[in-house]
C-alpha cells in the first residue's frame, strides 16, 4: 500500500502550484471568494474537474441533518480545498477541514491562508486526519 503521505501527490502539487500563481498575481488580504474564483479559473485551465461550494450533508444515526456546510473547492472528486484569508490558521480551521473530510469520506484536503506574507507557511495538507506542513 502506498504511503499516505504521498497520496495523490501529483494532483496536490499541481493544486499548490495554483495557490502560488494566484497569490503572486493578487497578493494577500482579499476576500476568500476572490481567491476561490481565481483558483477555479486556474485549475479549470489545467483541465482539472473543479466544483465550487459543494454541499456537505451531515448524517447522524442514519438521518440527514440537512445541508449546513459547503466545501470551497473539490478537485477531481478527491481533494477538498478550504480557502482562508485570516491573520493566521488556527486549530479551528484545521478541525473544520478534518471534519469535512470525515463526513464526506474524501481522502485528502488542502487548507490555504492567502492573508500571509509567506504562503509556504500558510498551506496545510491533511490526509486521514494527519496535518502536514508543505
Amino acid at each position: 500500500m502506498p504511503n499516505e503521505q504521498f497520496l495523490h501527490s501529483d494532483l496536490t502539487q499541481a493544486i499548490i502550484g495554483t495557490f502560488y500563481e494566484v497569490y503572486n498575481e493578487l497578493g494577500p488580504g482579499l476576500l476568500e471568494s476572490i481567491y476561490e474564483q481565481a483558483l477555479y479559473i486556474e485549475l479549470e485551465s489545467m483541465g482539472l474537474r473543479v466544483q465550487r461550494q459543494v454541499p456537505i450533508n451531515v448524517i447522524y444515526k442514519g438521518m440527514d441533518l440537512g445541508m449546513g456546510y459547503r466545501m470551497d473547492l473539490l478537485i477531481e472528486g478527491l481533494v477538498l480545498v478550504e480557502i482562508k484569508s485570516v491573520d493566521m490558521i488556527s486549530n479551528v480551521h484545521l478541525k473544520q477541514i478534518q471534519t469535512y473530510l470525515k463526513v464526506t469520506g474524501k481522502p485528502l484536503g488542502l487548507l490555504v491562508n492567502f492573508n500571509s506574507t509567506d504562503l509556504k507557511d500558510s498551506i496545510k495538507r491533511i490526509v486521514n486526519g494527519h496535518v502536514d506542513d508543505i
